[in-house]
């Protein structure tokens, strides 16, 4: 193609250092944004998979209809289509910030995900613990906070890991809401200097990190919490 690589201009969108101080490049910066997204988005997508999992499974006839419809139209409709939705609509109506819209569609879309590892993780736990809960006269409460939950968690860890490991790969999405994040800042440096090759794949390099320390954090808790 006699493509002139020209790696040696991407260091500049990653750190300067400048009379001994340090100049964040726009990659950087867009990963910082991808990052505060990432957690924020990935705590309420837990908050809304427990709650979520809760709602179905509880002995209310409105609740699992909720939940269920709630799980069934968000893992079956594209992401892409969800955002420009939240963005358009219900932000707009709400007046929500564009950068929170994207957390809430990212936090909702991987909830329903992780609603259902949630909840099959507590009907893996066996029927004997409820049982027992119930005879000691334990309210549903306290049985999930201290005798279903802690045992559910260990075997939820490896989905929930898969989840989460998603989250920050969807989260380049919200670049289509013009959100500065790492993919939106990529797409504007290769329109300025067309290092398509160098600024791509740097941008994969940096996706790559974050989503691997992800998996490798995950595991260790993994190994920490397996039950002996």
């Amino acid at each position: 193609m006699g493509y002139q690589w020209k790696w040696d201009k991407v260091p500049r969108y990653l750190v300067r250092f400048v009379d001994g101080e340090i100049i964040w490049g726009a990659l950087t910066k867009g990963l910082f944004v991808t990052l505060d997204i990432a957690w924020k988005a990935g705590v309420l997508a837990l908050v809304f998979g427990l709650g979520t999992a809760l709602l179905r499974l509880s002995r209310t006839v409105v609740g699992p209809i909720i939940a269920w419809a709630y799980i069934e139209v968000v893992r079956n409709t594209p992401i892409l289509v969800q955002i420009l939705i939240t963005y358009f609509i219900i932000a707009a109506i709400l007046g929500i910030p564009r950068q929170w819209a994207g957390i809430l569609c990212l936090a909702m879309y991987e909830g329903a995900f992780a609603a259902e590892i949630i909840r099959g993780g507590i009907l893996a736990i066996r029927r004997g613990q409820w049982e027992a809960g119930y005879s000691l006269g334990m309210t549903e409460r306290d049985l999930y906070r201290d005798i279903i939950l802690p045992q559910a968690v260990p075997l939820m860890l490896p989905p929930l890991g898969g989840v989460l490991v998603n989250l920050v790969k969807h989260s380049a999405i919200v670049s289509v809401i013009a959100v500065f994040d790492l993919t939106t800042q990529a797409r504007t440096i290769v329109s300025d200097t067309f290092m398509s090759f160098e600024i791509w794949l740097t941008t994969a390099a940096m996706y790559l990190v974050i989503t691997i320390t992800l998996s490798l954090g995950v595991r260790w808790l993994e190994r920490r919490y397996r039950r002996p």
